[in-house]
């Protein structure tokens, strides 16, 4: 606790909890129908205001404790200040520290007196701050804590017996993992839920896009993704694995009996409540079962093509693609580069009363209120084309199918534009000219392709640039000349708290759009290879996703290395 500043005692304010409220408001962290309606559930419930706006999904935790540590003059505590060992355990109990919500940070000692510091996720609670003074001999000064950082510090210092319950001595751990009644039970013990409600709770919270859970000899590592690269999280002891592993397969309504071959399923979960749906994969390995979640929080997706970084050419270009009556829209990129999303923003721009939509996808990422969502189940024989070929028949406007994998749905997608449908799918290329080639190679006809293509969206993500920490610094002269930088200055990755020390908070997409032109139809029948086709979009005016990605890197949104690391070197 050396070099912490010792905070002070809380102010005796009139109603504390309704100048959190104020400020909150103030702030613009919600809106004064929200408070109103979290103030009707209150007075419903006899809850407070603040807890209402957690309830409803109204406010972040963080947000929260934020704006209550500055209406009560508080510090807030980081996760690096909670103790790597419990301070006093022969004065507090756990089992008192657990149901007031409270971890002992540690004891300042400011000349004359000694000072308990201590974490709270109410510090409107008067009682434990009176109790702790009272069974430590100490005065008892109050951070304010984020409660899933204070859970986790709990389970962590303060671990509940139970979770040992079923580890007798000899007992043979090959014969309990093959007993499925034995991980039920496993699974439905309370430490066991509250580990992973927090471990769920914490991506939510953190604003992670996967959750990772991979067992080895002597440890269950948990790591998360954020923006696209793994970070670790706090392992935990590999005798937990077969529990928590069970845990999760219960809650997505897999078989947890079957632990040789891979399974796919859907969480729904309330997370600090608000409903957030988890898409879960499990395969085999050596030493148990890896687990894959992704966050599919609604809340965390901007369906607009501004909010997602994309250009304003690229937007128009987009537009004009998706007003016509019919043809082919084509969104490429590897896996992970937000193909999905940008066409369930183009799905939301479309949808209409007047509009029928249909879509056949694998799996189904988000639900679209008023939009037809197929899930393609190829073990029942419904795959991409035979599913496309039935539902030409149930008269859309609109379809979209997840991915054109081979000819069959390549020409039955080209068919259905030709008859008067607009068709949105994926590829996976590199850029937007070769979606051309790889359609060739495919071996769609060069007539059909000429006919039905009204524009091909190339795309990656790169991170963004933290708001809060990111510095500007000058631009070298060789980046100017190699790569056409406008302007004097640039910014660069720094860290701080609000991006893990990364640097860098969100993502966003740096794109290029091909629109079909006669000279590209020429070269297409010409049978021309994909760099003579973005040579010619590029003369006339298509911008490459490196000259907006280098836009992106002058207005200070991103950095060059981002850029880099995103396209190929070819391009580059």
């Amino acid at each position: 606790m050396d070099g912490l500043p010792l905070p002070t005692a809380a102010p005796e304010l009139a109603n504390p909890a309704e100048d959190a409220l104020e400020m909150l408001l103030a702030a613009g962290s919600c809106d004064a129908f929200a408070v109103e309606r979290a103030r009707a559930v209150a007075r419903e419930s006899g809850a407070s205001g603040l807890q209402a706006l957690i309830q409803l999904g109204l406010v972040s935790e963080r947000v929260l404790a934020e704006s209550l540590a500055t209406a009560l003059g508080l510090r807030i505590a980081a996760p690096e200040d909670y103790p790597d060992m419990p301070v006093l355990p022969e004065l507090l109990l756990p089992r008192f520290l657990r149901a007031a919500k409270a971890v002992p940070l540690g004891i300042e000692v400011p000349p004359g007196a000694g000072h308990l510091l201590l974490a709270m996720a109410d510090p409107l609670d008067r009682f434990t701050p009176a109790a702790v003074s009272l069974a430590t001999g100490l005065e008892t000064r109050i951070a304010v804590a984020v409660p899933i950082e204070l859970e986790a510090a709990l389970d962590r210092l303060y671990p509940e017996p139970e979770t040992e319950a079923h580890q007798t001595p000899g007992e043979n751990s090959e014969a309990a993992e093959d007993d499925a009644e034995r991980l039920k039970d496993l699974a439905s013990e309370a430490p066991v839920i509250r580990l992973v409600n927090q471990i769920i709770a914490k991506a939510v919270e953190t604003m992670a896009s996967d959750i990772h859970i991979e067992p080895f000899e002597d440890r269950l590592r948990i790591r998360y993704r954020y923006d696209g690269d793994l970070q670790e999280a706090e392992t935990q002891p590999a005798r937990l694995a077969p529990a928590i592993i069970s845990r999760l397969k219960i809650l997505a309504k897999l078989d947890i009996a079957e632990r040789r071959l891979p399974q796919d399923g859907r969480i729904r979960i309330a997370v600090r409540g608000q409903d957030v749906v988890f898409r879960i994969a499990t395969a085999p390995s050596l030493h148990g079962e890896i687990i894959v979640l992704r966050v599919l929080d609604r809340n965390a997706v901007a369906f607009d093509f501004t909010s997602q970084g994309h250009d304003a050419q690229v937007i128009e270009r987009l537009k004009v693609a998706l007003a016509a009556p019919n043809g082919i829209l084509l969104v490429t990129g590897p896996t992970g580069s937000g193909k999905t999303t940008t066409l369930y923003t183009a799905l939301r721009s479309l949808n209409s009363a007047e509009t029928k939509i249909i879509t056949v996808e694998d799996p189904i990422e988000y639900q679209l209120p008023g939009v037809n969502q197929i899930q393609v189940r190829p073990q029942i024989g419904l795959g991409f084309a035979s599913l496309l070929r039935s539902i030409v028949r149930l008269d859309p406007n609109v379809i979209m199918v997840g991915e054109i994998r081979d000819l069959e749905t390549a020409e039955i997608a080209a068919r259905a534009a030709l008859t008067g449908h607009l068709v949105l799918s994926t590829l996976h290329t590199n850029s937007a000219a070769a979606a051309i080639t790889r359609l060739r190679d495919m071996g769609l006809e060069d007539y059909l392709m000429a006919a039905v293509l009204r524009g091909v969206l190339a795309q990656r993500l790169v991170r963004r640039l933290c708001d809060a920490c990111k510095q500007p610094a000058p631009v070298p002269a060789e980046l100017t000349q190699r790569y056409g930088l406008t302007g004097d200055t640039m910014c660069r990755a720094v860290g701080c708290p609000a991006c893990r020390q990364t640097g860098y908070r969100g993502r966003q997409a740096i794109a290029e759009f091909l629109t079909p032109n006669a000279e590209i139809e020429r070269l297409l029948f010409a049978r021309a290879d994909h760099v003579a086709i973005e040579r010619a979009a590029a003369a006339a005016g298509m911008k490459t996703m490196l000259q907006t990605g280098m836009e992106a890197v002058a207005r200070g949104e991103t950095t060059i290395e981002e850029i880099l690391r995103a396209v190929r070197a070819e391009d580059a």
